[in-house]
Parts: C-alpha cells; structure tokens; sequence
C-alpha cells in the first residue's frame, strides 16, 4: 500500500468516526469531501478495503456508517470446546457468545459483532457475530483417526469443537494415533465440520518428543532459521572487530560483572556499581549492543522480527536470533570485548536518578555470577566463596544496598509485586519429568530486576522528553467491571480498597497485597488481584505502568530476545547521532507502532505456547501418581467445579456434577459452592485434601477428588 493510499484511509476513516458524523451513501461523501472525480475510484476503493476489513458498515441502502453508529464492533473470537465463545476486546470485559449465534467463527478468528445485551449486575455483555472478518487459524495439530471411506483429526487444542474431515486423497498415509499438521481447505458453513488435508505427519502419540513438537507446530513457532539468515550472519565476525570499538565510552576497565541463572548461554545484560564521594550510587546497566549487527531491510532482522521474541518452553529455548549472535557474539561472556548500549545513571539515597548518560560503549566483562553464587556470597557468605570472588565482594554488597532502596522507593509509589509461584520442571534425559516444584526467586534475582526496572523507567523517560519514536511497555489500569468484582471478593475477607475521586491507585493493591502477606488466604487473594488487571502491551504512545507505578516504561534490557527492546536500541542510537528530523520521525513513528503491535501478538502467542508445555509436563507427571493424596488450597472456584493447586504448583480441578454428597450452588460475589441439603461450603482459599482421580494426556487435564 502506498503512502498516500494509506494517508488517505486513514482520512477518510477519521472522517467516518467523527461524533458529527452522519450516514452517507459515497456519492454524497465524497461531495462532502471534495474528492475530484479524477480520485473517485481510488475513493471507491478505499471504501471497499474498510467495509471488507471491517472498520466501516455498508447499509443495505448503500450508506456508509461506523462501527458505533451501528452498535457494532471489531474483535477475536475466542472458541469453548462446547460451542459457545467469547469476543475479546482490548476496551473493555469479554462479550458473550451463545453458540446459535457464533455463525461459523473459530478460535481466533477475527470477526464484526453486535451487542444484543449490555453488561450489569455482574453480569457480561452477550452478542451476536454477524461476519467473518479473517480466519485466525489456517493450520491445526491434532490426533488422525481413520474410518472405512474418510479419516478426521481431532484438534489438541479443544477449543475447536468440530473434528477436521479428511478424505482418503490428503491423509498422506497416516495411520490411526499419528499426531499430524492439518491445512484446513474448507472451514464448512451451515454446521458443517470443517474440511482439510494433512500437510505433515510428526509421529505416533507416544513417541518421544512428539508431544512438544506437536505445540511447537500449533502455535507455528518457527524453529529452523531459512537459508538466507544462516547466509547473511557468515559475514558477522566471530570476535569485536577493531573498527567497530572506535568511537565508542571505554568501560574495559571498569569492574563488570554479569548474574544469570546456571543455565543461561545468552548473557545480554551486565552491571557495574560505583559508590561517589557525594554518597550517591553510580549504576551502569549495559546491554549487548545486538542492533550494531541485526541491521534493517535485511533476511536477519526480518526473521527476528516475524518471531518477536523468543520462546522458553519446558524442554528448550526457541530464540529469536541465531546462536552466532545470541550465545556468541552478543553474549556479554567474560573476558571477552563485547559492544553495549549503556544506560549509566547517578542515584541518590531515596532511590532517585539524578543524572544519566545513554551511550553506545564497550565492555569486557570480569565474573559470570549465577543467581545461587550471588545469593550466597550476599546472605551466607560462605569462606571459600567469598575468598575466589574477593574482588567483587565489596561492589556485591552496595549492589544489594542500593537493591533495597531502589525496592523501598518503589513501594512508596505504589509499584505492585505480584509475587505468585512460576513452575521448574526437572526433565529426565528422555524429556519426561521427575520434578515439580516452585521456581526459587532470591535477593540475587531481585537484585538484577531492580536494576533492569530502574534502567527501563530512565531510557523510556529520556525517549518521551526527546519526543523520539519509541516502544512504550504500557499497562493499562484496570477495567471498572473487574475492580468491582474483585472488591467484592476481597471484602468477604475484610480487606477493602480506598478510591480517590472514584478511581483506585496501585498502592491501594499494594497496601491489599502486604496486609495478605504470611496469611492463608494470600495466593488467593494475590492470584484475584492479578487476573483483575490489563495485560501489558507494547505501544509507539507512553500510556504509562500501572502495575509498576511508573509513568514511563520500555523494554531495552534483552534485544537478544525481544525484538521491541532492538527496536528501541535502534531510536536511541538516532537520537544519539542526532538523524531524527520530521520526516525520518513519522516514518519511524508508523514503524514503532506497527511493531507494538505485531510483537504483543507475539508474546501473547510465546506465552501460550510456554504455558501448553508445562501443563503437558505436568499432567504427565501426575499421571504418576493416580490415586495418591495430596494437601492443597483451592485457587479457583466457577459454577462447574473447584480448582485446587498443590504446592508444587499443580492444578487440577473437582467437578461439581462428582461431588455426589450434596447438590452445590455457585455464589459468584462469595466465590464459593454451598451445599443445598447439608449446608458445608468450599470457597476460595480453603484449605483441602484431595487424592488425583483421573489423569487425561489427550485433553491436557488433572482430576482431582476429595479425600473422605
């Protein structure tokens, strides 16, 4: 699309919505609007892209309305294995959608909707889908069954509730208890199944790593990188090449050390600590200088982009750059030059910045520190380690200084520490698991997130008020619909929330999170306050952080494997040689905004993908242990059945229609069940016993029961 075609959409659409706006058939709007004749078919044409995308309405009668002029909206279908589904919308709750009315949307598609009953009384809108914009799901993964004439899949993800139909031609020779790739061909109309042909097979169910393989290809993850990448990177040097450490700040001597996990090979940010003579805190952050060898318009930086992030499952990391540069050359390994973007920064007693430099720079990095060295050189500080590390010990203990003021400064403002239990999977060499427990977080953990999140607030700060093109981490406050759900909630614990001219300030969480700390109820509780909030999204417009309290947000800490944090690398180098001017800004500006975009798509999808390989693991490893008893406290309670998570972070779920000692009823405001005959009550946060009941790989889940 050309610059002027889509300068002149976006016209015409602003005109569309505007509030004076009125319906209008094209001949009318574009007298309206002085479109030359010579343009009318252009203006056609226009009009034709935003009825097919969905962002205007053609009336029977040929007026041209907006999307709120006909109470209608935009937004992805999100499918329920049992038909019905759910519109999710970014402005708002989810609207519900009976399954008489999805009209042949499937997961993910993008669709036009209509409202038929507004949300109250905590109660969620419904609707109607009334068109198919565009199909969010071209490929699925799934288990092949053949019959006598025809085969069909059925979907892993149960959210598609139709089996594919395949005909005998396109079953590629898959026997019964493949796991197969389908291209779906026809997605079927008037309650037809869908159509479609296997396009790869990945082995037989029980094969070992197919089960991964198979949500690597659900979720379409990229594994392989093409040809053209692999060839493009065999110009990239091994080593610092002597022409790229000119005119660079020379950091080489200053003591650096790097702190990652035992595992980690892809070390993209090191620190430095210098206490001044004045009593303030000298912090450099720096991070692998990645946008000095992943260049725009070529195959390297168009790969890392279409994967925006890379993806962390169970069993193995799926990066977005090549190894070359993500274990090698953009590594910060020790005593090695390495090129970094520096964010250095002066911080006085009470955790404030008082003065920043953003430079491009070069390091040579002193110690690799893991988290646990960390940790016990700090807290244990055990001889024989202290003596080895000797060198670093005194900058160790005013990094951990100046980690509880930066901490305390943002607990003052209000910043929300959503502290849950993350799941460590310990796989066999065979890739099965042999344990499951909570991921250990520490001082030396908490040490490095305070220096990112100090460094991430100062770069996005320094990028607003130079009025440069940037990505912006934003997170919305919360939704009013779902702060007055969970108020209720918390009130029946006897905590409550304090608003200010109707509106509610993080510390009010904050303050809610810290008085639950050490009591029963506290994962319930901060697992409610955490599902009350927006999802965090990437955006060319500084909207702010609610979680954190902060007023500007980005992500430039790990280019090496977030795309929006090289994006940002890039406008601050811009910015640094002084190349913006209006016109390279707008460019930039619609580059940064298509980016956000794409990459919270990205992420969304990374996450998923994370999230479908721990629960495959650990249902394979409850699948163990059927029939064995277990302590553990119910984290979720609906009008179908009661979620108890163990303390190794294990969930399963009770059905209701199984529990056969009494007829239970849902209160949604208590969140509980109460028995109707005999009165006992299941609610959130309780305490229980269950033993596992049944263990389903094919459908993903754990049943529990409880112990009599």
């Amino acid at each position: 699309m050309s610059e002027l075609f889509k300068d002149r959409k976006e016209i015409i659409l602003s005109y569309i919505n505007h509030p004076e706006y009125v319906p209008l058939k094209r001949k009318e709007m574009s007298l309206l609007m002085e479109v030359p004749k010579s343009d009318m078919d252009v203006f056609d044409g226009i009009l034709d892209e935003l009825v097919k995308e969905g962002n205007v309405i053609e009336t029977k009668k040929k007026k041209i309305m907006s999307l709120a002029q006909a109470n209608m909206g935009k937004g992805t279908f999100l499918a329920h294995p049992k038909g019905y589904g759910f519109i999710s919308r970014e402005d708002g709750e989810d609207i519900f959608i009976p399954t008489s009315e999805v009209a042949g949307a499937m997961q993910r598609d993008t669709v036009l909707y209509k409202i038929i009953n507004p949300a109250g009384a905590g109660k969620k809108a419904d609707g109607i889908v009334i068109k198919i914009l565009e199909r969010g799901v071209s490929r699925v993964v799934g288990l092949y069954q053949p019959g006598k004439s025809f085969g069909f899949v059925v979907a892993d993800d149960k959210k598609m509730a139709k089996d594919i139909f395949i005909a005998k031609k396109y079953t590629m020779g898959a026997v019964a208890g493949h796991k197969v790739v389908v291209e779906i061909i026809d997605y079927g109309e008037n309650k037809k199944n869908p159509e479609g042909k296997i396009v790869e097979i990945l082995g037989h169910i029980n094969d070992p790593g197919v089960d991964i393989l198979s949500i690597i290809r659900k979720h379409e993850l990229a594994v392989e990188f093409p040809q053209e990448v692999y060839a493009e990177i065999e110009n990239i040097p091994e080593e610092v090449l002597e022409a790229d450490k000119a005119n660079r700040v020379d950091l080489r001597d200053t003591l650096t050390i790097t702190i990652d996990g035992e595992d980690a090979k892809d070390l993209d940010d090191a620190v430095t600590l210098e206490k001044l003579s004045n009593g303030n805190y000298k912090l450099g952050v720096h991070i692998a200088d990645v946008s000095h060898y992943v260049h725009e318009h070529t195959e390297l930086n168009n790969e890392g982009y279409r994967r925006g992030t890379s993806v962390y499952l169970v069993d193995r990391v799926i990066p977005m750059l090549p190894h070359k540069l993500s274990n090698g050359l953009c590594s910060l390994n020790p005593n090695v030059d390495r090129l970094t973007m520096s964010c250095i920064m002066e911080i006085d007693g009470s955790g404030t910045v008082v003065d920043q430099q953003i430079c491009e720079s070069i390091i040579n990095s002193n110690y690799r520190m893991t988290y646990s060295k960390v940790r016990e050189l700090i807290e244990d500080k055990t001889p024989e380690l202290v003596e080895a590390n000797k060198e670093i010990i005194p900058m160790l203990m005013e990094m951990n200084e100046l980690r509880m003021i930066l901490g305390e400064k943002r607990k003052k403002r209000g910043a929300i520490n959503f502290d849950l239990p993350e799941s460590k999977i310990i796989l066999d060499e065979k890739g099965k698991p042999i344990e499951i427990h909570p991921y250990e977080r520490s001082i030396a953990t908490n040490l490095i997130e305070e220096f990112m999140l100090v460094a991430n607030e100062t770069v996005a700060e320094t990028a607003f008020w130079q009025e440069i093109p940037f990505v912006y981490r934003n997170h919305a406050e919360p939704d009013d619909a779902k702060m007055e759900k969970m108020e209720q909630f918390i009130r029946g614990f006897h905590y409550y929330l304090k608003k200010k001219d109707g509106e509610i300030h993080p510390r009010e969480l904050q303050r809610v999170l810290q008085d639950v700390e050490g009591k029963e109820e506290e994962r319930v509780i901060t697992r409610v306050l955490l599902r009350s909030m927006m999802q965090a999204r990437y955006s060319g417009d500084n909207v702010g952080h609610f979680g954190l309290a902060a007023k500007y947000y980005s992500h430039f800490t790990s280019p090496i494997r977030r795309y929006p944090d090289l994006q940002s690398h890039r406008m601050l180098k811009k910015m640094l040689h002084g190349e913006f001017n209006e016109a390279v800004a707008g460019e930039y500006r619609d580059i940064v905004a298509e980016v956000s975009a794409h990459c919270s798509k990205r992420e969304r999808i990374a996450e998923e993908a994370e999230r479908d390989t721990v629960q495959l693991k650990k249902v394979e490893y409850m699948s163990k242990h059927v029939g064995e008893v277990f302590e553990g406290i119910i984290a979720g309670v609906t009008g179908f059945g009661l979620f108890v998570e163990l303390p190794n972070t294990v969930e399963g779920m009770i059905a209701l229609a199984d529990l056969n000692d009494d007829y239970y009823e849902f209160d949604e405001k208590k969140m509980l069940v109460a028995g109707k005959r005999k009165g006992k009550i299941y609610a959130l946060g309780d305490h229980v016993e269950v033993y596992v009941a049944k263990v389903s790989k094919e459908l993903g889940t754990i049943d529990f029961m409880f112990e009599n």
